[in-house]
């Protein structure tokens, strides 16, 4: 049996996420729905900030030697998620005002939120 302090990546990203839900929630975020699955990935978190609709990356690092868990969220992996927030509002049809995309980065225990993180398009 492995010991305790070898915890997989599947883990420690569900505790970062557990983490984030809490520091959203008390920004004053509504959770809606978390780790949001379909052909094009996954999101893992959506929630309402007000009258907008929120897709969530949350990102982890256990130390900052290498960067800080925001600098992961490449060009590439917004592409996705912007795919994956294009079907999730194809199939759930909120009625909701504007929806962004937010990161929630978590370096060496420390949270980062950055709110509308970034667009797509021109």
């Amino acid at each position: 049996m492995a010991p305790p302090s070898h915890i997989s990546t599947h883990v420690k990203g569900q505790r970062g996420e557990d983490r984030a839900v809490e520091y959203l929630r008390a920004q004053g975020y509504h959770i809606v729905e978390r780790n949001y699955r379909c052909r094009a990935g996954e999101i893992d978190i959506v929630a309402r900030d007000g009258d907008a609709l929120v897709f969530v990356e949350v990102r982890t690092r256990a130390g900052g030697e290498r960067g800080s868990a925001l600098e992961t969220v490449t060009a590439a992996k917004q592409r996705r998620l912007a795919r994956v927030a294009e079907a999730y509002l194809a199939l759930r049809r909120p009625s909701m005002g504007a929806c962004r995309f937010d990161v929630v980065g978590i370096t060496a225990g420390e949270i980062t939120l950055i709110r509308d993180a970034f667009r797509l398009g021109g």
